[in-house]
């Protein structure tokens, strides 16, 4: 197994027609967007894909066209654990593996409850491993329905497994996230960061990329960050964090639109509106992050 790559790997929206259904040109179009603008690898079938709004049948067809569309040009990378018993979630990740993903993402918190132990999850995930016979896997630390962190002892001995190669944190602490790297120096895996507000010292520590929704707004100024983190646009990242949380992921696909790619404000989830007044706002984020664009 071979690590992923150093940068970033965008958490991917779905796109949705009008009546709602997956809009599968769009997604196509979108791969090659985030691919273009500088993506090393695509995160599909994740909480940004609306993957709880999605039935197991949607689930595997926009994996399938991600995979068939991004044509071996990057990694892929896709959730294959939900709700069930560990034989059902064990037979779903096979199902994704096989249409072509580079690791399958599993969800820790559909492992247990928040009230059961690690001890208890590892035990799980080995019965997982024990039915998903030579299957690469990443953890994301999810924060629906539920947020449960990775303890490093967890992590360590998933990592013997020679297994974990993507992880996704979550845990909004910068010292998690070095213990992390630190923890994973030896083997082919990455720490892949969520949170903006740590993000280029995140990346001075050794994380191995971003994972972050903010890609979604801005995914070549994201692309570029991991490559050359600065200081201004770490600012940047900070000031306006709250405001691309609003109403997401319609408002990351208004800005998209606004930017000229072809997607629909459509959205399954439930999210606040998309009102006027946070228009205008997202307009005067759009010429705010024009200045670190290239001419």
């Amino acid at each position: 197994m071979t690590a992923l790559p150093h940068g970033f790997i965008p958490v991917m929206l779905t796109p949705f027609q009008d009546d709602l259904s997956v809009d599968f040109q769009t997604l196509r179009k979108l791969c090659d967007h985030y691919i273009a603008t500088g993506a090393v690898g695509l995160f599909a079938n994740c909480l940004s894909s609306e993957m709880y709004e999605l039935s197991p049948e949607e689930r595997l067809e926009v994996i399938k066209t991600v995979v068939n569309q991004t044509a071996g040009r990057v990694p892929v990378v896709a959730t294959g654990t939900f709700q069930g018993t560990i034989e059902e979630m064990a037979s779903f990740s096979n199902q994704v593996y096989g249409l072509g993903v580079d690791a399958v993402i599993i969800l820790n918190n559909q492992f247990v409850s928040a009230e059961e132990s690690d001890a208890v999850f590892l035990a799980r995930i080995r019965r997982w491993m024990e039915l998903t016979p030579g299957v690469p896997f990443g953890i994301y630390e999810c924060p629906v329905p539920y947020k449960r962190l990775v303890s490093i002892p967890v992590l360590e001995e998933l990592l013997a497994t020679g297994r974990l190669c993507y992880h996704k944190d979550t845990s909004l602490n910068l010292a998690q996230v070095q213990a992390k790297i630190q923890a994973g120096k030896a083997y082919h895996f990455g720490v892949y960061d969520a949170y903006m507000v740590h993000a280029k010292a995140s990346l001075a520590a050794g994380s191995m990329g971003l994972s972050c929704i903010q890609g979604n707004f801005f995914p070549d100024l994201l692309a570029d960050f991991c490559l050359r983190p600065s200081e201004d646009f770490q600012a940047f990242l900070t000031d306006t964090m709250e405001l691309m949380h609003s109403a997401y992921p319609t408002s990351a696909k208004y800005v998209l639109q606004k930017q000229g790619f072809p997607i629909r404000l459509a959205t399954r989830r439930k999210v606040d509106p998309l009102t006027e007044q946070l228009k205008a706002k997202l307009d005067k984020l759009l010429t705010s992050a024009s200045q670190y664009q290239s001419p």
